[in-house]
């Protein structure tokens, strides 16, 4: 992955520390607005999230089918102990073998990822998710974003981001275009700690 763990940037990749952090910043209210605006989960969706880290939005679903993948041991151990009978989590980079043996889902999530990753992997994670879908089902995802009309406080805390891949919406839309058919894509300015975010709702 394209990311910095070193200096303090390092302190976010224990899950307590992220989760703390991500509270401070106001994920409450962004996950609330996430999840009833753009995932709009139902009772007894299957929900695939790739890159789940803590699995923090699993306080925020219904009574979802929740599969959670991550490739931090550390992340998932702090899933499970606190969401344990709400999901099913993996340690593990989620390939299109691991589908096979697993059910079709109504929405894959991807919270944060995209600017983890450069394209070659990124397009494998679209590749991953469309095929991971029910026709018609929903792959969405948000990451920090880079406009031109940005807060530049938005801006400045975005380029200190341990991921090396922020891109602009066009960006993250040429990523998606290769993959889905439908793709809708909005930006959101975040006002109390200034920051910006691209979120995609790619259609199979």
């Amino acid at each position: 992955m394209s990311q910095i763990t070193s200096g303090i940037r390092s302190i976010l990749s224990h899950p307590t520390a992220y989760s703390t952090f991500q509270y401070l910043m106001g994920a409450k209210q962004g996950w609330t607005l996430f999840v009833n605006h753009y995932i709009r989960p139902k009772n007894g969706d299957v929900v695939l999230d790739i890159g789940c880290g803590p699995a923090d939005i699993v306080e925020y679903l219904p009574n979802v089918d929740y599969w959670g993948f991550d490739i931090s041991e550390e992340y998932i151990t702090k899933a499970k102990a606190k969401y344990g009978q709400r999901g099913r989590f993996h340690s593990k980079i989620l390939t299109l073998d691991d589908l096979k043996n697993m059910p079709e889902f109504d929405l894959v999530i991807a919270c944060g990822v995209l600017h983890h990753v450069n394209d070659q992997i990124a397009n494998d994670i679209f590749k991953l998710a469309y095929a991971a879908l029910k026709p018609g089902g929903r792959f969405v995802t948000i990451d920090p974003c880079f406009t031109r009309d940005q807060n530049f406080i938005a801006r400045f805390l975005i380029s200190k981001d341990r991921g090396q891949n922020v891109r602009d919406q066009s960006g993250y839309e040429s990523l998606a275009r290769d993959i889905f058919p439908k793709i809708e894509a909005s930006i959101r300015h975040k006002a109390w700690i200034p920051y910006t975010h691209c979120i995609m709702e790619c259609t199979k």
